[in-house]
């Protein structure tokens, strides 16, 4: 096994009365790719900043790269490469002059050296001279990413990179993501998308600042013990609203033309469907856990 590049138990951050992050505990092995999942202000944001150095955490202790991150944060800023939510580079500047102000902060040896080779990896260099301002969503998430790997980190912390740009360039950013794993760098990425979460090593999904489940796509299904039945052409929004609020049920949610309904106790999931109009009950059938089941399960056990 790979050395922990992520080490760190009971990390915490509050703001006045709110705490933020509570108590996580997160272990990642070198050379793997995390998913960190969650609905918005569940705390992801806070953690990555905390990883990196960027934020203080109020308690907990851990290391990043070996590197202490209460002692050590300027040691790992410069290890670690972090792309944030939103597109932080200079709109004004060419993509070339972005690279090189990044290099520069770096205090890069051979500046000139790291810029081309950061171009040629993310497949820029046909656009170097092109402003950041005029690319598309896709080509500036190729260049965020190109400026967060151009000191050569060990450690990339991605927050929701995919955001807002389509399906190709989705696709081609984590065939990237997938290369740079293979090279030995680790990967926490955040995403919403349930597609993109099965495309990583392990996942780790908070709520409330809680982390709530830990582990790989299989095994976070499986330890749920989740119960879902498939009810299709239920659309009447008092008849959902009535099977959430049944005794047993986690969730009711709609997938597509149909409704997933779950629980973990068997016997008052069925009564709860049974009181379904005969049509609708009559075409219920259980089907297995997905992860977005176990995921809207795990938001509304929580809140209950």
């Amino acid at each position: 096994m790979n050395a922990l590049a992520i080490d760190v138990r009971g990390l915490t951050k509050c703001y006045g009365e709110r705490t933020v992050v509570d108590h996580v505990d997160l272990q990642l092995s070198g050379g793997r790719i995390c998913g960190f999942l969650g609905p918005n202000g569940s705390g992801k944001t806070t953690t990555m900043r905390m990883l990196c150095g960027l934020l203080t955490p109020d308690a907990g202790e851990g290391s990043c790269l070996g590197f202490d991150i209460r002692r050590e944060a300027a040691q790992i800023k410069r290890q670690v490469g972090y792309m944030t939510q939103r597109f932080g580079l200079y709109e004004d500047l060419s993509i070339r002059e972005n690279l090189d102000f990044v290099a520069r902060l770096f205090e890069l040896p051979a500046r000139r050296d790291a810029v081309d080779r950061a171009l040629e990896q993310l497949g820029l260099t046909g656009r170097a001279d092109q402003l950041a301002g005029a690319l598309s969503g896709g080509w500036k998430q190729r260049l965020a990413l190109a400026a967060s790997l151009i000191h050569a980190p060990q450690l990339l912390l991605l927050d929701e990179p995919t955001a807002g740009v389509d399906p190709k360039a989705r696709r081609d950013f984590w065939d990237q993501i997938h290369q740079l794993a293979a090279q030995g760098i680790t990967v926490l990425v955040s995403t919403h998308y349930m597609d993109e979460a099965e495309r990583c090593h392990e996942l780790a999904y908070v709520a409330w600042g809680k982390l709530l489940a830990r582990g790989t796509t299989s095994r976070i299904v499986e330890d749920a013990h989740l119960q879902v039945w498939r009810v299709p052409g239920l659309h009447d929004a008092a008849q959902i609203d009535l099977l959430r609020r049944a005794p047993g049920v986690l969730s009711a949610a709609a997938f597509g033309q149909a409704v997933h309904v779950a629980g973990h106790d068997a016997a008052l999931l069925l009564r709860a469907l049974d009181a379904l109009p005969p049509a609708l009950r009559a075409a219920a059938e259980p089907v297995g856990a997905s992860l977005e089941d176990v995921f809207i399960s795990l938001i509304a056990g929580v809140a209950a």
